[in-house]
This record gives structure tokens, sequence and C-alpha cells, in this order.
């Protein structure tokens, strides 16, 4: 952790929430967080307690980092809301919960998920390329769980449906301290949005 670069600010992480995933992708969720923690980086979620989300949180938390979650106020009443973090915000909609997680975070990362996880790191990347905002955009690829994905960015590209300049807008790596690195290095390359 010594080679650390330390300054991004606030990293959004969108990630799984399911428990029944295996452990060596709840283990690497907590050792992101502690990362984060460690590098004095504000961990922005989605509040939730259980599965990555959980774990994040946790290895944040283990390592004295700012937690900060946003969850819906339909999820809070199913007591899936953290107990422990640092900052609780209770939105109505997943559409606001998604609105104030980009306004907090100075880069989004995204771990192993679901449908959620794809949508949330897909809308962060578009937003990007349609310059809504000029943040990092990363993808920590844990054990190659995120090959089929990129696979299916890069076909995009091959069919004409995503510029290639856009495609590098999103960081990839397996390494964490690489990855965090390369966020905190990270300049906005103003690309167009058109040709």
């Amino acid at each position: 952790m010594s080679g650390t670069v330390k300054g991004l600010g606030a990293v959004c992480v969108f990630c799984g929430a399911k428990p029944e995933v295996a452990e060596v992708y709840l283990e690497s969720a907590r050792a992101f967080g502690e990362l984060l923690a460690k590098a004095g980086s504000p961990v922005i979620f989605g509040a939730g307690r259980m599965g990555m989300m959980g774990a994040v949180a946790d290895g944040a938390i283990a390592a004295g980092g700012r937690t900060v979650g946003v969850i819906p106020e339909t999820l809070v009443e199913l007591e899936l809301a953290h107990p422990d973090i640092s900052e609780l915000h209770v939105v109505q909609t997943m559409h606001e919960r998604k609105g104030l997680m980009h306004e907090l975070s100075n880069a989004f990362v995204a771990l192993p998920g679901g449908l959620g996880t794809f949508e949330e790191i897909l809308e962060a990347l578009t937003w990007a390329v349609l310059k809504y905002h000029s943040k990092p955009v990363a993808l920590l690829d844990v054990g190659g769980y995120w090959t089929p994905f990129i696979a299916s960015l890069d076909h995009a590209v091959e069919e004409g449906f995503f510029r290639s300049d856009h495609r590098q807008l999103l960081i990839v790596e397996e390494d964490p301290e690489l990855l965090y690195e390369r966020l905190s290095l990270w300049r906005d390359p103003d690309l167009p949005i058109l040709k």
C-alpha cells in the first residue's frame, strides 16, 4: 500500500449485493474497500450490508475509512442498509440514488456484480462519452469476471456502434493498486461526442 497514489477523492463503487457468491469476490471487495480507506478516498456506494456491497463497506470501515451510502427508502424498509457506515442518504427512487452517487463521487469503479452493476457502470461510461461528467470510469477485473463484458464492448466497436476512442475511456485493471493509481492520474481526454 505504500506506493498507492493519494488525493483521488471519493470513489463510487458499483458491485453485487447477493450474498451467495464465491469468497474470492467477497475478499476482493473487502480488500478494495480497505485500499480506498488507506488512500484517503471515501467510499460512495449503494449502502447495502450484504454481498460485495457490504464487503466493500466492511473493508473500508475496518481500515478507518469514510463510507457514504445512498439507498432508496424501499430498501431501507427491507433492512438492507448497512448499519455501521459513516453517512446514509435515503432517497425515493433508483434514479435519485444514482444521481446523488454521481454527484458525490470523483471516480466510478465496478467490481463484479449483476444487472444493476452492469447498468450503473454503463451509465457512468455513457455519461462520460456524452460529457455529462469528466470523471474516470473503471472495472476491477477480479478473476477475469469482466472479460465477456469487455468482449461485448469491443464487438460493438468492431461493428461500428461504439467508437474506439470512447471505448478507451473505460479503464480495466486486475490489480487494485494499479487501478487506483490510474484513476488518480487520469485526465479527461476531451474527446468530441461526434466524429
